[in-house]
């Protein structure tokens, strides 16, 4: 049979077309989905959405909160546990007013209160990056929240009264650095999340912005310009250097921090984390407490406890060694105005995070075997108060609590 050349030539020339306007199609998508990934970095959605030895973003972890535990869900594309019968609009509403497809409201430990200020060609990014996820069948467990909290219709009178839906709005005095850092710590990175204080319905306390706060037993340091226990001490290097290394000259990444390094920020490019630098070096400080000066008896039992078990590392003089062991010198987290971290850093010990730039991590002993309370209030007290520091005297009755917390966690 001879070909019939015209419808040949003809069906060719389609095919070609076509084939250009995938390509240009695929173009666009791929660049898409590869900016859904640097923004689903960003936010660390990995960290929440990932459970202990789980598949990656299929939900199921348990989110600690003050009302009871939370289980994050499944982002994967599968249609009946995960995302996959969601579409653009709900995968939107979720994020920008924190309802999902079925009008049920969602609880603010997914911090739509600060994802509500990415901009929608943003959230279609994540969104098309998580349609290319792996789909995985798995169902979360049941919150298991106090009442009324266990029902969702609470959570109207919650937003109404502490949830303002809207993108973000550039400060027209400010530089495209310092706007671009504040998009992404209130939006995706949502850092108030944690570096803000909650009220006791668990909202932000926004006139304390950055100050810091306790989370999941941990004392959350200040990001802001204040030299004793802020940022105001940190050059803006210095805080990029954190933020990509998981160290610096000042400090070492660990616990809740060193999750955060690892999943997100060492994966940012360096114009962004400058840009984060900026933005929360320009974040006043609110003025500090006095603290009652330690008695010297109990600086002088709190030091022969450092010299015997923390100078090695340390140093006698508190400067440590240099991105290895933090000096506790002028240190932003020693002189928190809770001593939360620091008696339980003393207690059961710390490791800095590995990164691709630093991939060797350095470990602090635990010390809950060998101090009593009294010794680890003395050696805390000292630490905060030597070397030129100044904080509040640390108590054996708060090392007795912090340690009965941890206790009850590990039961």
């Amino acid at each position: 049979m001879r070909p019939m050349r015209g419808w040949t030539s003809f069906g060719i020339a389609v095919c070609g077309i076509a084939s250009i306007v995938l390509a240009r199609a695929d173009d666009i998508s791929f660049a898409q989905v590869q900016r859904g990934k640097y923004l689903v970095d960003a936010a660390d959605c990995f960290a929440c959405h990932t459970a202990e030895k789980g598949k990656p973003f299929a939900g199921g972890r348990g989110i600690e909160t003050p009302f009871g535990t939370i289980y994050s869900p499944n982002l994967t594309p599968d249609r009946q546990t995960g995302l996959g019968g969601w579409t653009n609009d709900d995968f939107y509403n979720a994020m920008h007013f924190g309802v999902a497809p079925d009008g049920q409201r969602l609880y603010p430990a997914f911090p739509y209160p600060y994802f509500t200020k990415l901009v929608r060609d943003d959230v279609m990014a994540i969104w098309a990056y998580l349609k290319t996820l792996p789909s995985v069948k798995k169902q979360r467990p049941p919150n298991e929240l106090i009442w009324p909290l266990n029902y969702r219709v609470v959570m109207r009178g919650w937003n109404w009264i502490f949830f303002k839906p809207g993108e973000f709005t550039p400060h027209p005095q400010k530089s495209a650095e310092w706007n671009r850092g504040a998009y992404l710590v209130e939006g995706s990175g949502h850092c108030g999340a944690c570096h803000t204080p909650k009220n006791a319905f668990g909202a932000d306390k926004t006139s304390q912005q950055f100050q810091g706060g306790l989370l999941q037993d941990w004392f959350i340091p200040k990001i802001n310009d204040d030299p004793h226990n802020g940022l105001g001490s940190w050059s803006i290097d210095d805080v990029v250097e954190y933020l990509k290394t998981g160290r610096n000259a000042r400090s070492g990444a660990a616990a809740l921090m060193a999750e955060v390094v690892a999943n997100s920020t060492s994966k940012l490019s360096d114009e962004d984390l400058r840009a984060i630098a900026i933005y929360v070096k320009d974040v006043s400080a609110k003025p500090n407490e006095a603290s009652r000066q330690p008695e010297q008896a109990f600086m002088d039992a709190g030091k022969a406890i450092f010299s015997d078990s923390c100078s090695g590392c340390h140093q006698a003089n508190g400067e440590g060694v240099e991105r290895m062991f933090p000096p506790l010198t002028h240190n932003a987290n020693v002189q928190s105005a809770d001593p939360t971290t620091v008696i339980r850093v003393i207690v059961e010990g710390a490791q800095t995070v590995p990164t691709t730039s630093r991939p060797t991590p350095f470990a602090m002993p635990p010390f809950n075997w060998k101090l009593s309370d009294e010794q680890i209030a003395a050696v805390a007290t000292f630490v905060r108060n030597a070397w030129g520091n100044a904080a509040s005297v640390v108590t054996a009755e708060e090392v007795k609590s912090v340690r009965g917390r941890l206790r009850a966690t590990l039961q």
